[in-house]
């Protein structure tokens, strides 16, 4: 698991007079801010404070060789078609210095500390192979494996970062919220599959958590039928945050200087 570069940001101590003393100050972001179309109201924020989410864009969810296609008999045919803007969105935060998080499930062979709840609605009470189980391409979703790697398609960066999970939610017994709370973030836009899952999962427990949550709707789908989508969308503009389009993150986004450049 990839760990923190402690370099990345600018939370730490400053020597003094040769070493003889420590500067404890934190020099505060200048304020970035773009401003977006989004639902049910427009947003603003601050690229300073904001971070990208990509959440479990993995071989086993995607891949026609993978758990959810082979022992789920999901049509995962159109989980891939928000690679694109996954992409395009994961290039733009990079451009202006905001953190981009891939957050997949990283199980352990022995699956030891996943609950029953978890273990059995997984593998249906054990009459199909669930978390940890061996398959035709290897062991499901276990970290380090085939079926937990992101797929081939999803964009990398030198420094982005990747947290490992074993829930549905990403903030549950792992260091996501330490690292989002050490780079002073404050909004988080939340990409991946499967939507009504992983990805709303992660984007309630971030709320509940204190963080504001942009849902960007075109970076991410669902093998559920269209109707769990809108009641999703629906849910997160009641009760959460907002809903966007990745065209007009992106647009907001290419109004800020890139990395290197001048404001």
């Amino acid at each position: 698991m990839q760990k923190l570069k402690c370099h990345s940001h600018s939370d730490r101590w400053t020597p003094l007079d040769e070493g003889a003393a420590v500067s404890l100050l934190r020099p505060a972001p200048t304020p970035q801010p773009i401003r977006f179309a989004a639902d049910p109201k427009s947003v603003e924020a601050d690229v300073a404070r904001c971070a990208l989410m990509i959440i479990d864009m993995q071989n086993d969810f995607l891949s026609d060789e993978g758990w959810f296609a082979t022992s789920r008999n999901a049509d995962v045919s159109a989980l891939s078609n928000v690679v694109s803007q996954i992409n395009a969105l994961s290039g733009a935060f990079r451009k202006v210095g905001s953190p981009v998080i891939h957050i997949n499930w990283a199980v352990r062979p022995d699956a030891a500390n996943l609950p029953a709840n978890v273990l059995d609605k997984g593998s249906d009470c054990g009459a199909r192979p669930g978390y940890g189980d061996q398959i035709a391409s290897g062991r499901v979703l276990v970290d380090g494996d085939w079926g937990a790697q992101s797929v081939p398609a999803i964009d990398k960066g030198e420094d982005d970062i990747a947290v490992g999970k074993t829930r549905l939610t990403g903030f549950r017994d792992n260091e996501l919220d330490s690292i989002l709370r050490r780079l002073g973030v404050a909004t988080l836009f939340f990409t991946g599959v499967n939507l009504d899952r992983c990805v709303f999962a992660t984007l309630a427990d971030g709320c509940f958590n204190g963080f504001d949550a942009v849902l960007v709707e075109d970076a991410t789908t669902t093998v559920s039928p269209p109707h769990v989508t809108d009641a999703i969308l629906y849910l997160i503009r009641l009760l959460y945050g907002f809903t966007a389009k990745s065209e007009d993150i992106l647009a907001a986004l290419s109004t800020q200087p890139q990395i290197g450049e001048k404001s």
